[in-house]
């Protein structure tokens, strides 16, 4: 989610007077559950969700699309207490620039994606290479409800309740050879179904990397929803990444091929303007953009432009999770 400019790369809902879906939904679950005789982990995943609620002001589902229910992560740092961006801005407010490259456009263009039928395809150096239809990438892991924050290059962030799984879940699966030092991911680029693709502002299709060891990271995302639902469309369904710590543009939208390789790929912002967007591209309060700085932030939803700043947290608040990643490397020199 970042401010439009010529380089730039990359809610609260109605309330409702029935019970929502999402609440409905995890009630008949604990019932089938019960019925079952697994009422000690159902009881337990109720009351895990019901605190989730509590502890974080989460919003339940908006009932736009389908439920994508899921457990609370336990994953170290997963959870931010932070207050959630209303539903509305976090799906109004985008940067997908295969449907345009106005913050409004995806929202307004992104309902000719097709998210089903779908298909990743897992190549390159590992030792079990294959192409996995949707339903089984959802069933590799049980879904994890993960609030992560997502930061801008321009001095905005999100707070987004996420749905989905480590992306190491994936890659253990398929086994990766020695060789392989990192991850490329390729996303969709069909010109019939997404109008930004004939333009130049890119080279399509948008490509995105990352090291192996911050592609293990149990951090990094491998998402299918958001809300409590399946993701919409200007958010990249049906599945994309995201990297927390890294600058918003790193979390590739709409993925149709994963690449294991011992080069570091090219991506798409490093190929347009290398001197403004590297290849790590980690959320660094000290590595000022060429034409702004990066030291401060405003929260999408809390007043636009008259919102009050906030310091930029080294790797985006996920510095003692993530920062032996890049233990000795000169991060200035790596931005």
């Amino acid at each position: 989610m970042l401010i439009h400019t010529r380089h730039d790369p990359e809610s609260t809902p109605a309330a409702s007077e029935i019970t929502p879906r999402g609440m409905y939904d995890g009630r008949r679950a604990l019932l089938r559950q019960l019925a079952g005789g697994t009422a000690g982990a159902a009881l337990a995943t109720w009351a895990g969700r019901s605190a989730l609620a509590a502890d974080t002001a989460l919003v339940t589902p908006p009932g736009k699309l389908a439920a994508l229910p899921a457990r609370r992560s336990a994953v170290t740092g997963a959870m931010t207490m932070e207050k959630v961006t209303d539903y509305a801005d976090a799906t109004t407010y985008n940067n997908f620039y295969e449907f345009g490259t106005d913050k409004s456009d995806p929202a307004r263009y992104a309902a000719t994606l097709k998210p089903r039928p779908w298909t990743v395809a897992v190549e390159g150096l590992v030792n079990k290479p294959r192409t996995f239809d949707l339903d089984e990438l959802l069933k590799l892991s049980p879904q994890e409800e993960r609030i992560y924050r997502l930061r801008c290059v321009e001095g905005w962030s999100m707070v987004i309740p996420w749905v989905g799984y480590s992306l190491a879940e994936l890659i253990k699966r398929v086994e990766p050879q020695g060789s392989a030092k990192y991850v490329e991911f390729v996303t969709l680029a069909d010109k019939a179904r997404m109008p930004g693709v004939g333009s130049r502002v890119l080279d399509w299709p948008y490509t995105e990397g990352l090291r192996l060891d911050e592609a293990m990271h149990p951090l990094t995302l491998l998402a299918f929803g958001m809300y409590g639902e399946v993701l919409p469309n200007q958010n990249g369904a049906p599945v994309r990444l995201v990297v927390p710590w890294k600058y918003g543009f790193k979390s590739a939208k709409s993925i149709v091929k994963i690449r294991f390789t011992d080069k570091e790929p090219g991506t798409a912002w490093n190929k347009a303007a290398k001197n403004e967007y590297g290849f790590y591209s980690n959320v660094n309060p000290d590595v000022d953009h060429p034409r702004w700085s990066q030291a401060t932030e405003r929260r999408i939803g809390e007043g636009g432009l008259f919102a009050k700043r906030r310091k930029t947290l080294p790797f985006n608040g996920y510095e003692a999770q993530v920062g032996q990643l890049y233990a000795g490397m000169d991060l200035k020199k790596f931005f």
